[in-house]
C-alpha cells in the first residue's frame, strides 16, 4: 500500500473492515472523463479530448472491474483508437506487477515494474492501493480515471467520432432502470463475493452470501429475454456478466460462495453463454488468468493449489473459442 507517495507495507487482499467485520472497499480518487471535445465529463476536470492513440487502458485480466473496460472496448469497436496493457494475474506482495507471466506485458510507457509506479507517477503523494483499470493519458502523462463505473460509461459515447456506433450500452430509454438496478448488482453481487470471500466475522460472511444469492435468484427470475433490458446488451449486462463468468471456476471455491453454481441457473447459463458468444467477447476472458490470480491469494489459498475445473466452464470457453 502506497502512503505519501511511499510503500509502506506488503499488498493484503483486506485493507479495511468496519467494526462487524465487513470488507470495504477503496473509493477510486481519478476521476477525469475522456469526452468528444475534451469538456468536462460529469466528475473531474476538461483538457481530455477523444484522440486515436492518445490514451491508455492497463487492466488485469483476472479482475472484473478491469474486463469491464474490456467489453466496452471490444462491443464498441475501439481496439484501434485504444490499446491495452494486461498485468500479471498472480498478485505480489507489492500489488499487481508487469510482464512475468504468459499474456502479460511490460509496461510499454515507462518501463515500470509494479502498477503502483503509475500511480506515484500520477500523484507524488498518492495513498492507497494501486487498482486496475487504469486510463492514461499518454500527451500529458497523466492518470485520467481508475474508476471501473466511469470507464465504461465513457467508452460508449467518447470516441463515438471517430468510431462511429450503433450499438449504445447505456441508452437513454433505460438510463433510469439502468441506473437503479447497477448498485443492486454491484453492492450484492459484484462486490457481494468479495464481501464474502474478504470477512473476517461469521455473521459478516452470512450477510454477503445471501445477498450473493438473492440476487442471483432473482436475475434468474428477470431474465425472461436475451438480455437485462430487451433484445441488446447493454452496461448492466456487462456488470453481471463479469461475476458470473467467474463464479463457478473462482468464487464458489476461493471466497467460499458455495451455496449454488451459475450453471443451477439455467436461464443465467444460458445468458452467460450467450454474451461470451458475442464478437470479441471471448478475448475479454482468460480462465487461466482469472484462476491463478485468484488463487494466488495467499490469505486464502497458502499453498498457492490451482483446482482443475469446474469442467462446465472449460467447455463454454473451448466452444466460444471454436466459434
Amino acid at each position: 500500500m502506497l502512503v505519501d507517495g511511499k510503500w509502506t507495507e506488503d499488498w493484503q487482499p483486506v485493507q479495511k473492515s468496519d467494526k462487524d467485520g465487513r470488507f470495504v472497499r477503496q473509493v477510486s480518487s481519478f476521476r477525469n472523463w475522456i469526452t468528444p471535445d475534451g469538456a468536462p465529463g460529469p466528475t473531474g476536470t476538461g483538457g481530455f479530448k477523444a484522440e486515436a492513440g492518445r490514451y491508455r487502458l492497463y487492466v488485469a485480466l483476472i479482475c472484473p472491474w478491469a474486463s469491464r473496460a474490456l467489453m466496452a472496448r471490444k462491443l464498441k469497436g475501439l481496439e484501434q483508437v485504444l490499446p491495452v496493457t494486461v498485468v500479471n494475474p498472480q498478485l505480489t506482495n507489492r500489488g499487481w506487477r508487469f510482464g512475468g507471466y504468459e499474456g502479460a506485458d511490460a509496461d510499454p510507457l515507462f518501463g515500470s515494474t509494479y502498477m503502483h509506479e503509475l500511480y506515484t507517477r500520477a500523484d507524488p503523494h498518492f495513498t492507497g492501493r494501486a487498482t486496475v483499470p487504469v486510463l492514461w493519458d499518454t500527451h500529458q502523462n497523466v492518470m485520467v480515471n481508475n474508476e471501473s463505473a466511469d470507464i465504461l460509461r465513457m467508452l460508449d459515447t467518447a470516441f463515438e467520432g471517430l468510431v462511429p456506433s450503433d450499438l449504445r450500452l447505456y441508452p437513454a430509454e433505460h438510463a433510469d432502470a439502468i441506473d437503479a438496478l447497477a448498485p443492486v448488482i454491484y453492492e450484492r453481487l459484484n462486490n457481494g463475493v468479495y464481501r464474502a470471500g474478504f470477512a473476517t466475522t461469521q455473521a459478516a460472511y452470512d450477510e454477503a452470501v445471501a445477498g450473493v444469492f438473492e440476487t442471483l435468484d432473482m436475475l434468474e427470475e428477470r431474465l425472461t429475454g436475451d438480455y437485462l433490458f430487451g433484445d441488446h446488451i447493454t452496461e448492466a449486462d456487462i456488470r453481471t456478466f463479469v461475476t458470473l463468468i467467474r463464479f463457478d471456476a473462482a468464487y464458489h471455491g476461493i471466497f467460499k460462495t458455495n451455496w449454488r453454481q451459475i450453471a443451477d441457473y439455467p436461464r443465467l447459463s444460458a445468458y452467460m453463454a450467450r454474451i461470451l458468444h458475442l464478437p470479441g467477447m471471448i478475448e475479454t476472458v482468460d480462465m487461466d488468468h482469472i484462476t491463478a490470480g485468484y488463487y494466488s491469494i495467499e490469505k486464502l489459498n497458502p499453498l498457492g493449489l490451482r483446482p482443475v475445473g469446474p469442467e462446465h466452464i472449460t467447455r463454454l470457453i473451448a466452444s466460444a473459442q471454436a466459434a
